[in-house]
Formats: C-alpha cells, sequence, structure tokens
C-alpha cells in the first residue's frame, strides 16, 4: 500500500501548534497577565492534566471500537475533538469569566480542551500505527508527522509576539481544517473483526507484555526530563538570562534544529537501528544541556547555542519512540486491533510528565523563594536546579533503563533457546 506522507503528516502540524501554547504559554500568561499564583496554578494544570491522562486509556479503548466498524467513525469523532479543541482554546486564552483567574472556570476549560486533545491525537496516532510496513517505514510516518509538529511548534513559537493570541487562534482553526483534509485523503485502513472483551481486560492488555513495560518505563523517564525544562524555559530566559525579547528566538532555534536533524535520524535508524539511534540521541542530549546550570545574566548566545545543539538531540525522541511503539504492537499481534490501547496508554505517561512538570515544579519553586520577576539569588538558584541539573539526571536514567532494560530484553528474545540433551 502507498502511504501519502504528506496528507498523513498535515494534521500533526495544527496538533502541536496548540501544544506548545497549551503547555508551554499558558502557565506563563496566567502568572504574569492574570495574577495567578504560582501554587494554585500548578494545583490546577496537575488535576486536570492527572484527568486528562487517565481518560486516555478509555478513549484509546473507544477508538479501537470506532476503527473497528470503519475508520470514517473514527474520522467523524475526531472531528468533533477538533471543534471542542478550537473552543476551549478561545475561551482559555479570552476567558469570559470575571475574574480571569477563577479556579473553577479555568479547571473546566482547560479539561474540556484536553479531552479534545487526546481524542485527537489518539485517532491521528493510531491510524499511522495502523498503515503497518518494516521498521524504516514506520520510522518515516512519524517522522512525517513528527516533521509537521516541529512546523507547527515554530508557527507557535513566533506567532503570539508577532500577531496576538486572537490572530493565532483563527490561524490554527485553519490548519486544523487542513489537517482533517488530508487525514481523510489517507488510505483507510481496513477494518477488522474484534471480539469484544470486558473494559479492564481491554484496558490493560499492553501491560501483559514486559518489552511495553520496559519501553514505558524509558518513555515516562525521558519525557519527564523533557518536560522539566519546556515548563521552566520561559521562566529562566526572562529571569535566569534576563532576556525576555528573545524567548521567541530561542524556541525557534530548538525546534528548527529538531526539524532539521529528522533525515540524520532517519539515516541513524537505517544505520543502527531505533534502539540503539534513541540511545545516542539521549547521551548526546545530556552533554549539550548541562552547560546550562552555568549560564547566567547576559549568557545569551552560549544559551542559543545549547537551544541549537539539544534541538539536534529533540529529534530523536519525536521521531524514534512512537515507531519503537508501532513495531511492539506489530510483534505483540495487536496490529489493526488494539493502537488505540496502546496508544491511550502512550499519551497518558506523556500528559502525567507534564502533569508532574507543571503541579510538583511550580509549587516547588515558589517555596524555594522563586517568584517571576525577582532576582533573588536563592530562588534563582532553585530555577537552574530545576531547569538544567534534574532534566539531565532523568535523561541519564532513561539511557540506563533503555541499555540495560529494554535493549537487554529484546536481546535476550532474539536469543535461541537453549537445547536440552539427554543420554
Amino acid at each position: 500500500m502507498k502511504i501519502p506522507l504528506l496528507s498523513y503528516g498535515l494534521l500533526g502540524l495544527p496538533l502541536a501548534f496548540v501544544a506548545m501554547p497549551l503547555y508551554v504559554h499558558l502557565p506563563h500568561v496566567y502568572a504574569t497577565q492574570h495574577g495567578m499564583a504560582l501554587s494554585t496554578l500548578g494545583s490546577l494544570l496537575l488535576l486536570a492534566r492527572l484527568f486528562d491522562a487517565l481518560t486516555d486509556p478509555v478513549l484509546g479503548r473507544w477508538s479501537d471500537s470506532l476503527y473497528a466498524r470503519s475508520p470514517r467513525w473514527a474520522l467523524a469523532a475526531g472531528a468533533g475533538a477538533a471543534v471542542g479543541l478550537l473552543m476551549g482554546m478561545l475561551l482559555l486564552f479570552f476567558p469570559p469569566w470575571q475574574p480571569a483567574d477563577s479556579p473553577a472556570s479555568v479547571l473546566a476549560v482547560l479539561v474540556l480542551t484536553y479531552l479534545g486533545y487526546s481524542l485527537l491525537s489518539i485517532v491521528h496516532q493510531s491510524w499511522g500505527a495502523r498503515l503497518g510496513g518494516n521498521e524504516t517505514q514506520r520510522a518515516r510516518i512519524v517522522a512525517w508527522r513528527e516533521g509537521f509538529g516541529l512546523a507547527g511548534v515554530l508557527t507557535a513559537s513566533a506567532l503570539p509576539a508577532w500577531l496576538g493570541w486572537g490572530e493565532w487562534i483563527a490561524v490554527f482553526g485553519v490548519t486544523l481544517l487542513i489537517g482533517g483534509w488530508g487525514l481523510s485523503r489517507c488510505p483507510a485502513p481496513a477494518p477488522v473483526a474484534v471480539e469484544p472483551s470486558p473494559l479492564r481486560d481491554s484496558l490493560l492488555r499492553p501491560w501483559r507484555h514486559a518489552s511495553w513495560r520496559w519501553l514505558m518505563a524509558v518513555f515516562v523517564l525521558s519525557g519527564l526530563s523533557s518536560a522539566l525544562p519546556a515548563t521552566l524555559v520561559l521562566f529562566f530566559v526572562q529571569d535566569r538570562l534576563q532576556a525576555p525579547s528573545l524567548q521567541p528566538l530561542y524556541l525557534v532555534t530548538y525546534f528548527l534544529a529538531a526539524a532539521a536533524s529528522l533525515p540524520l535520524w532517519m539515516a541513524m535508524v537505517r544505520r543502527w537501528g531505533l534502539m540503539a539511534s534513541w540511545l545516542i540521541g539521549m547521551v548526546l542530549a545530556v552533554l549539550v544541556f548541562v552547560w546550562t546550570a552555568g549560564l547566567s545574566q547576559g549568557d545569551v548566545w552560549a544559551f542559543g547555542w545549547v537551544c541549537a545543539l539539544s534541538g539536534l538531540a529533540l529529534g530523536a525522541d519525536l521521531a524514534l519512540p512512537g515507531a519503537l511503539l508501532a513495531g511492539m504492537i506489530m510483534r505483540q499481534g495487536d496490529s489493526g486491533q488494539h493502537e488505540g490501547a496502546y496508544f491511550g496508554w502512550w499519551n497518558l505517561a506523556s500528559k502525567l510528565n507534564l502533569a508532574l512538570a507543571a503541579g510538583l515544579a511550580l509549587p516547588l519553586l515558589e517555596r524555594l523563594g522563586y517568584q517571576p520577576g525577582n532576582h533573588a539569588p536563592e530562588g534563582l538558584q532553585a530555577l537552574t536546579f530545576s531547569y538544567a541539573i534534574l532534566p539531565c539526571a532523568l535523561k541519564l536514567l532513561a539511557a540506563g533503563v533503555l541499555y540495560w532494560g529494554l535493549m537487554s530484553h529484546q536481546r535476550d528474545q532474539l536469543q535461541p533457546p537453549c537445547e536440552n540433551s539427554s543420554s
């Protein structure tokens, strides 16, 4: 089957386009423009993301049932999710309630927005996984999706500063419509009859496999190491470097480098395989990002180089884990039947990382003496530790689990069983 990678990847652009403001800009906007306390903001984000994460496996199971009927049913559900997502973003950045930092109102709209984002993401990811292919082809499918995602991130990084949030939301609506059109033009994976099973058995099906458990451990640790800097980068640039005007440039540099690195990572996959290439990416990320701990006011060029080099490492985190997951689903015999269950848990892990990063790091920073706009030494020291040192430690731990856990388990599976001799 010929796969139109361009058409499939298009939806990755608006999904990443909305993820940047939702996970990076929104905390900064509510803290600086609406005066919401960091502890309150962190608690709200933690509650909303935990609720969202816990519903992902259920949404994944529902997605599988829709695909079993017809991919067009899944496409229709994705369209409804897109409408909810667009409305949620409009309400979050232009709150009609008073006061604007009302915790109950913000929490309710966050839940609506996250649910729309989750369902649309699961439908898109499951569609790609059902297209099949060998290891290189799976990596190409994910790379196109993530490549368009990086284009969305780059656009989302620049537009708020140039056009404002109203124009940003209008552009998001247009890209969402184009992405949905592109997915509808993709060859629909043939529906596979799935025998009805109890909800508990269907939800827990991925966890029966040791390789899935190892992969999830690596994915969670690596994801948490990336979520902490993503949550704190605007605060770091504003208060540690004291260069708020350079925030859009740093974000664009980071994600542009990641986009440029995707062909390099595809070449590495062809040579060394998915897992070894991901391991190299993790080590590279630590080697280039650890220098951030020594930066202070005025080190704007040095941080620019860190953004560029760590962006190269980001390409591995974007393209390779999803391709590993798609191959694992095929090897477990669940292809065409249970992708939604796997991606439901996968998205739960992604959002749990973001929830922990916001819900724990922001209140902890406030307790340690950091306040946005305040340059007290103890607060800046806490910010540097949370932004630079802790993520590197987590990334090294993820690399260790990948090498001594997942890769070791994979080697054991490939070894032929020992033959017993009898006399």
